[in-house]
């Protein structure tokens, strides 16, 4: 029982701290750390042992899962160079550089552990970045972020399990290394899209005998990063990119016939893992934070100097992991200039501005997938053998994801201030154009409906009911291409118009809410009428958005 208490405590405090964030100007995930290592503090105490298999199984899959499901496809496409040099290029560069200044700086450190230490501070958090920026970074820029962090959650931990394995077996070869990771990486891959499409068919196939119950396809979607990450591990490739390529996979197969319900209730249910999942990572960073403060210092005398000499080699390794960045983001891009100039391509050939570099070294925040990977480092080596300064790594990685944390709080701002806000005024004109696109294609239907309902005899009544109900349907959808005139004045008039009338079709659907909250008070209606007739007056309100 005592696990279940510690594990719904930890949800409510999830949830708290929700609220707690929108009250103190602070990023999410610190409030959350702070929040977890309150409740470890010695007068409440409550300690949670962590299985390193076991916290990487249970956070990561559907993590990447999540995030190669969200991520614009396009997007990632348009900008792959910069996105591929950053999520894979910057990774090595990191592991080199990084590894070695480690080493330098700590030479308890064994070189293998410190490029795996590296590596698994590789990883960025776009999520992070997100709710600090509060939506102001340019387009451009928070697309490469959320690319660079779906792709280098993949390579960082996928180079961090080499250093790891090295570490442990003493023996590395890079020539072997290159092509088990070239191996590794695209078995990984292509067991993701493999699976994902499997379950595409059997979901298609379900659908065909009517087996579309809403709550059976959103179980299955729920275990397909879970069985990709197991199953391309027991096949020996990577089961962090197989679930990254399921993610992916499905929001493709994610769009087939009679799923409506299926996709309203999928969304729900991954939003909610998403903020419990994450939420729960940071937690349990801020649990860990005494015992791990405690671990690295146990061997010594002195308790405040050896904890001040080891937050100041934090601050350097955090400080050499930004000019690296920094370096590498310059160059590139610099490169890609060249580059372009020298093909003929007199788009995106600017150099961007210093604003813009710092823009992005300060926005490669570290994050969940980070805290899991170190988590994740065994106990033991062999039998009887700890393995090498496991809790002053878990020390070094914790303290670079809240520097990394603090530092983009103070600069992205900063830096932001100068900026305007993004126009998105090419994606709503995207937006008014699949609009109209779409109801046109709903008039054509309806329009073309009779010369269908001439061949099939029906008697007048019939006929002249079928005809107003289409002439009503049609008339919603021309209001429709009114909102989405292109002509200002028209779209401001029907933009008015439709306000209005959102407006009014709430309010009668908050007077229907109430008069079936008194229908079901004085009996006069039982618990399945309400949930029922609730249900469809909570999604006609849903269909409205905000008014």
């Amino acid at each position: 029982m005592q696990s279940a208490y510690t594990v719904l405590i930890l949800l409510m405090l999830v949830s708290v701290s929700r609220l707690i964030g929108r009250v103190i100007p602070l990023p999410l995930p610190l409030v959350q750390i702070g929040a977890g290592a309150l409740l470890a503090w010695p007068t409440l105490g409550l300690h949670v042992a962590l299985d390193p298999e076991l916290f990487l199984f249970l956070f990561l899959p559907p993590l990447l899962f999540s995030d190669g499901w969200r991520m614009p496809k396009r997007d990632l496409w348009r900008l792959r160079g910069p996105i591929i040099t950053l999520a894979v290029g910057l990774v090595l560069f990191t592991v080199v550089g990084a590894g070695y200044f480690i080493h330098w700086l700590m030479p308890s450190i064994p070189l293998p552990v410190a490029f795996a230490l590296a590596a698994v501070l590789s990883p960025t958090d776009a999520v992070a970045v997100s709710a600090i920026a509060q939506d102001r970074l340019p387009t451009p820029l928070m697309r490469m972020l959320q690319g660079e962090a779906l792709l280098n959650d993949a390579s960082g931990l996928v180079t961090f399990k080499f250093a790891l394995v090295a570490a442990i077996t003493g023996v590395f070869s890079l020539t072997e290394a290159s092509l088990s990771f070239v191996l590794v990486a695209c078995g990984g891959l292509a067991t993701g899209v493999v699976l994902s499409w499997l379950l595409g068919r059997l979901r298609s196939w379900m659908i065909a005998r009517g087996w579309d119950d809403p709550a059976t396809h959103v179980v299955f979607m729920l275990l397909l990063p879970f069985a990709a990450y197991v199953l391309a591990e027991r096949l020996g490739v990577s089961g962090i990119l197989s679930a990254v390529a399921a993610g992916m996979m499905q929001s493709w197969l994610d769009l087939l016939p009679r799923q409506t319900s299926t996709r309203l209730l999928n969304r729900s249910v991954w939003a909610l893992l998403e903020f419990a999942f994450n939420g729960l990572i940071f937690l349990l960073l801020g649990l860990q934070l005494p015992d791990i403060i405690k671990a690295v210092v146990s061997h010594e005398t002195s308790l405040w100097p050896t904890l001040l000499w080891r937050c100041l080699d934090v601050v350097a390794i955090f400080l050499v992991l930004l000019v690296l960045r920094f370096i590498w983001v310059q160059g590139i891009w610099r490169l890609i200039g060249a580059v372009r100039r020298w093909r003929g391509k007199t788009e995106l050939t600017r150099v961007p501005n210093a604003r813009s570099c710092w823009l992005l070294t300060f926005g490669g925040v570290r994050g969940a997938v980070t805290l899991a990977g170190v988590m994740s480092v065994p106990l033991l080596i062999d039998a009887g053998t700890g393995f090498p300064e496991r809790d002053l790594l878990i020390f070094i990685a914790a303290g670079v994801i809240l520097l990394s944390l603090v530092a983009a709080c103070i600069a992205l701002p900063l830096l932001l201030r100068a900026i305007p806000r993004g126009s998105d005024d090419a994606l709503r004109e995207e937006v008014r154009q699949t609009w109209r696109r779409t109801a046109e294609a709903a008039i054509h239907a309806l329009e073309a409906e009779d010369t269908v309902e001439q061949a099939a005899p029906q008697d007048a009544a019939q006929a002249a009911l079928a005809a107003e109900l289409k002439a009503q349907i049609m008339s919603e959808y021309r209001h429709q291409l009114d909102v989405f005139n292109d002509s200002a004045e028209a779209q401001a008039l029907a933009w008015q118009m439709d306000q209005l009338e959102r407006r009014l079709r709430v309010r009668a659907l908050k007077a229907q809410r109430l008069e079936l909250y008194k229908l079901r008070r004085h009996d006069q209606i039982g618990d399945e009428v309400l949930r029922e007739v609730l249900g469809e007056l909570d999604l006609s309100e849903a269909k409205l958005g905000k008014v």
